[in-house]
């Protein structure tokens, strides 16, 4: 047998002794528990920079976990599944609610650990994404999926990626322990306002959500300083926290929401706040909303401004404020915030600080860069926008650079340049078109 051949024989062997392996009771488990995580998007899979050491399996290194997406857009680049889907809770937007009559399953320490690492040995997966219904209390279920992850690293030696979520009303101890384990730890606020949570999910409340969050962000601290007295001390979550909260299943304005995650974004361990379109799964509960999809574009107009938030120095009271409390879901909030004041422009280009820069329409932060750098060295010009990356079909109404034409959104109108950026352009037709062959000469 040639040395090819032995080594594809080997790799069958493998593979069929690992499907004998997980047996037809942990593979149905795996189905229903991999199945109830699906709602959770806050699945971050980067921000550490572990390498790969001696005696251990897999690294953490570089850009973190490549991503592969579902057909409904979720992001699915790690194991991403329950320890059990029972809960003691009686969550109304929740698939895994107590009351609902759904498949149960709940997976044990042993069978979870051996999973992730066959899956990962195998290339099925580059990471583990652990979260969990309730049972019995927060700290039996935390102390549960503590075992997971310390196994994982202190048994098998894994050095993959790890994201767990944190329970909320977990104790200090348990959190403390996770954070010695896993690359990232988040814990959801779900719905912003409290009042409204007690009235979806009457058996929480903040409290016992913002406790395990002080507890990431206190250990992070504290093992900052650690690491300055003591360069091997051992990390702490690593990736940081992060938070996920849910739109659309009461009636918060996005100003509630985006003034709730720059609060958030104020914590120092807080990486990633994320938002999730309420999904119906639960249309029989009066107290939720009748709607036929996820409010998906609303969702997006949050992440772009929390993106403005985040890398464009925007305040969260000026993209949303009392006269215009939610986004405008027919353009970006960058795009509305410049059409809201025409008096900030145009900007010149050649002159304006970056700060300024950034704040026009089609202009990103590397483009933002790019042109504050080139300027150093000659007047930058339209054609030079252009192969700097600026999108000169928004920025051309919000910028001068002494040759653009001086038809600005003031001399527009905000109303004309808004219809014309929202066109709907007609689809092509097929076949030849003797209008095709025009050519428009610009006036």
């Amino acid at each position: 047998m040639t040395p090819f051949f032995k080594d594809l024989f080997a790799a069958f062997s493998s593979e069929f002794s690992f499907f004998v392996k997980m047996n037809e009771q942990v593979h149905e488990k795996l189905k229903v528990l991999a199945e109830s995580a699906k709602y959770d998007i806050s699945c971050a899979s980067s921000g550490t920079t572990r390498k790969n050491k001696p005696g251990t399996i897999g690294s953490a290194e570089g850009w973190g976990i490549c991503h592969s997406f579902t057909e409904d857009g979720r992001c699915v680049s790690l194991l991403k599944i329950m320890l059990t889907n029972y809960c003691i809770y009686d969550c109304a937007y929740c698939i895994n609610r107590r009351s609902n009559d759904i498949k149960r399953a709940t997976l044990t320490v042993n069978e979870l650990v051996d999973l992730t690492i066959e899956f990962y040995r195998r290339n099925y997966i580059e990471g583990l994404f652990l979260s969990s219904g309730v049972i019995n209390s927060p700290d039996y279920t935390m102390e549960r999926m503590v075992r997971v992850v310390k196994d994982l690293r202190t048994v098998h030696r894994y050095n993959g990626y790890i994201h767990m979520k944190s329970i909320p009303g977990a104790s200090s101890e348990l959190v403390h322990e996770a954070g010695l384990y896993a690359d990232r730890l988040s814990v959801n606020v779900e719905i912003p306002k409290e009042t409204n949570l007690k009235m979806l999910a009457p058996e929480k409340d903040h409290q016992s959500v913002y406790k395990p969050m002080f507890y990431i962000q206190q250990g992070v601290l504290q093992n900052k300083e650690e690491r300055m007295r003591f360069r091997h001390a051992p990390r702490f979550a690593p990736a940081g926290q992060s938070t996920q909260m849910i739109v659309g299943a009461t009636d918060e304005t996005d100003k509630d929401i985006l003034q709730l995650s720059t609060a958030l974004y104020q914590r120092p361990s807080m990486k990633r706040v994320y938002y999730s379109g309420y999904i119906p799964v639960n249309t029989y509960d009066p107290r939720l909303p009748a709607l036929k999809q996820a409010p998906l574009v609303r969702e997006n107009r949050l992440y772009q401004a929390d993106w403005l938030m985040r890398f464009y120095e925007f305040k969260a009271s000026e993209i949303v404020d009392d006269a215009f409390p939610n986004l405008d879901l027919e353009i970006d909030p960058k795009l509305a915030w410049a059409l809201r004041h025409p008096e900030a422009f145009p900007v010149d280009v050649n002159k304006a600080d970056y700060s300024m820069i950034l704040r026009v329409p089609g202009i990103g932060v590397k483009s933002a860069k790019l042109i504050v750098a080139s300027r150093r060295h000659g007047r930058i010009t339209s054609s030079a926008l252009k192969k700097i990356g600026v999108v000169m079909k928004k920025a051309q109404y919000f910028i001068t650079c002494h040759e653009l034409a001086t038809f600005t959104v003031n001399e527009a109108s905000p109303e004309y340049v808004r219809k014309v950026l929202t066109a709907v352009k007609k689809p092509a037709k097929k076949g030849f078109d003797e209008r095709q062959l025009t050519i428009h000469f610009p006036d």
